[in-house]
């Protein structure tokens, strides 16, 4: 009677980290309000909201964000779109993580970044913030800097002393009429990184 209890507790915690490994926190960056949602600084909230649209699924407000949850091939996808704006992003990213015990290999965090070409995108495993006030935020709320990032390339095309305009700034039409293209690509590396992991999603969407 204890082995065969013992061997259900054994079986069930089993199952419970299993569950675990297949869900995944994808958190897009962003601003909230009216005025942000076209920006180049909200290029995260633009991609989950992409993925959300094209699967059908939709964001409740929930604690310090917006949620969407989108199932793929046995894995769970948490689309978190924080409401805290960009310079207090950890706050969101914390709590989801600690409320659905998700651990930090499967968080991934999609952000503009100002060092790379419109559109080039990079996926790394850990890193600096770069500058970037959002992902500076998480790195001091999780006191860590390793988890998975995807930065998505919004140029530095400004004059100087117009970066903050920039980044807050609509995309131009050239852009426009490139995003669906790239936005079809940010969902496909969200489903490849929770379904082939991180390395074969870098090999595979790097330099695309």
């Amino acid at each position: 009677m204890i082995k065969w209890i013992s061997n259900l507790f054994a079986t069930t915690k089993s199952e419970h980290s299993s569950t675990i490994m297949k869900k995944f926190l994808i958190v897009g960056l962003g601003n909230i309000g009216a005025e942000y949602v076209n920006t180049r600084h909200n290029i995260g909230f633009k991609i989950v909201d992409f993925l959300a649209r094209k699967e059908g699924v939709s964001f409740e407000t929930v604690k310090l964000g917006a949620l969407a949850e989108y199932k793929f091939k046995g894995r769970t996808f948490l689309l978190l779109k924080p409401n805290t704006y960009m310079n207090l992003s950890g706050k969101a990213v914390q709590y989801w993580m600690e409320k659905e015990n998700i651990p930090l290999e499967n968080i991934l965090v999609i952000t503009d970044d100002l060092n790379l070409p419109f559109g080039a995108i990079r996926i790394r495993q850990k890193g600096s913030d770069g500058g970037h006030n959002g992902l500076k935020n998480i790195n001091l709320v999780l006191n860590t800097q390793n988890y998975a990032r995807f930065r998505f390339g919004i140029s530095d095309e400004f004059k100087k002393g117009k970066q903050v305009d920039y980044v807050l700034g609509d995309w131009d039409d050239t852009e426009k009429t490139a995003l669906p293209e790239r936005l079809e690509i940010g969902s496909e590396i969200i489903k490849s990184f929770g379904t082939a992991g991180l390395e074969n999603t870098m090999t595979s969407f790097n330099g695309k």
